[in-house]
């Protein structure tokens, strides 16, 4: 998909929170963003996408306003390839650096807000969450971070594990994937690497879900996809901010 056609919004409902479109700078490089913030917000989540979709995609805003429902500000952002209108993502520095300047645009809306101290954490569909453990095990702070659906190898090649950075990172890690996702399978790879990583690492399966966490034989639209994993999210961060 090299350009995102314009998502449907959502009806409003009493629960709506406004979603605020900014421009942030990487390196030169404008990209698009969409922040939101619910009244008293818990923490702020920053959402990264896959390497097929930008922000605009329905997983994504779905995934974030059904965050931004359970108190949860967030900030959703495309990486300059997206912008661009190109369909690769290039060499992972230039996600890298994205990553940073999100975080760091996620504390200035913080601090706007009266939030100076919120705790910010990073989260990824596939490729976007692998991107961000890359960038924090070079060091971009973040108070935790959420796979969806994390890439630890390509389909079919369970020999070229991405996972040597994950072993310096110390923050606590929650590895949501699919039961059918060939990006990773049960009783694999993944079960042993966050086994080695530790206790601050947490693998949650999600029975018969493929790697946008569909599931065979239940027709749902991507955003509803999204929207059931933002409570596993939030039950894993909410206890954790403390």
């Amino acid at each position: 998909m090299t350009k995102q056609e314009p998502e449907q919004e959502p009806e409003p409902t009493e629960t709506s929170v406004a979603e605020h479109e900014l421009r942030i700078d990487v390196d030169g490089t404008p990209v698009s963003a969409v922040a939101t913030r619910p009244d008293d917000a818990l923490a702020m989540v920053v959402v990264a996408h896959g390497a097929g979709a930008g922000m605009a995609h329905p997983f994504m805003s779905g995934f974030t306003r059904a965050l931004t429902r359970l108190g949860f500000a967030t900030l959703r952002f495309n990486f300059a390839y997206v912008e661009a209108g190109r369909r690769m993502p290039g060499r992972p520095a230039a996600a890298i650096a994205a990553w940073r300047t999100a975080v760091e645009t996620a504390h200035g809306l913080a601090a706007d807000a009266g939030a100076a101290e919120e705790r910010i954490w990073a989260a990824g569909k596939s490729y976007g969450g692998r991107m961000a453990s890359m960038a924090v095990a070079e060091g971009m702070p973040v108070d935790g971070l959420v796979y969806l659906g994390y890439p630890l190898h390509a389909p079919g090649k369970a020999g070229q594990l991405r996972d040597a950075h994950l072993y310096g990172v110390t923050t606590p890690m929650l590895f949501l994937q699919g039961t059918n996702d060939p990006f990773a399978t049960p009783n694999s790879e993944l079960d042993e690497v966050v086994a080695r990583i530790g206790p601050t690492a947490v693998l949650e399966w999600l029975d018969g879900a493929g790697h946008s966490f569909e599931v065979k034989g239940r027709k749902r639209a991507p955003a509803e996809i999204a929207a059931e994993l933002a409570p596993l999210v939030a039950d894993f961060v909410r206890p954790r901010l403390a």
